[in-house]
């Protein structure tokens, strides 16, 4: 008996030929591709956004030089950078502001480096002091004890128009 072995070509471009099959092949990255490309935009966007966007700061009012008498540190609040009306009390931050001399001041963040809480102004002991961690500082801002990493940050002020001026910035700076 003899068999003869037939070999079968499917014809050009049926469901199992090649050049079908790279065509699947390219259409399927080229939609992979542009769906990447569609998610990564946006991540990428989100990403380097506060890189590229300028930093808002405003000057605000804190009140007159004479309200303030010299060698006081005394709390003051005012307007973020960044606050709008309707943000109500949670638009308003604080700092303590000291006058050093007639037209000289300094004015530290109220909150403390290690984990933001607020900072107090104890005048007898002449510190700052954190009440969550026992954070301290000194008069000058710089850490005398406690877990703080860093001093106090200061705010830029200016004196305008005899009105005492601190820059503000929109993010806290702890």
């Amino acid at each position: 008996m003899n068999r003869e072995t037939k070999t079968t070509v499917p014809p050009a471009g049926g469901p199992d030929s090649p050049e079908r099959r790279r065509f699947l092949t390219g259409l399927c990255l080229g939609l992979s591709a542009l769906a990447s490309a569609v998610v990564s935009i946006p991540v990428l966007g989100f990403v380097l956004a506060p890189l590229l966007r300028k930093e808002e700061r405003a000057w605000r009012r804190v009140g007159s030089v004479e309200a303030f008498k010299v060698g006081a540190t005394v709390a003051v609040t005012f307007p973020n950078a960044t606050s709008v009306t309707w943000d109500g009390s949670a638009g308003r931050t604080a700092a303590w502001l000291r006058r050093m001399k007639d037209q000289e001041f300094v004015a530290f963040a109220i909150s403390c480096t290690h984990l933001g809480c607020p900072v107090q102004w104890k005048e007898d002991a002449n510190l700052f002091m954190c009440p969550c961690h026992g954070g301290v500082y000194y008069s000058n801002g710089e850490v005398a004890g406690g877990p703080p990493p860093r001093p106090l940050p200061r705010y830029n002020v200016r004196v305008r128009d005899g009105q005492v001026e601190i820059e503000t910035a929109p993010i806290p700076f702890v």
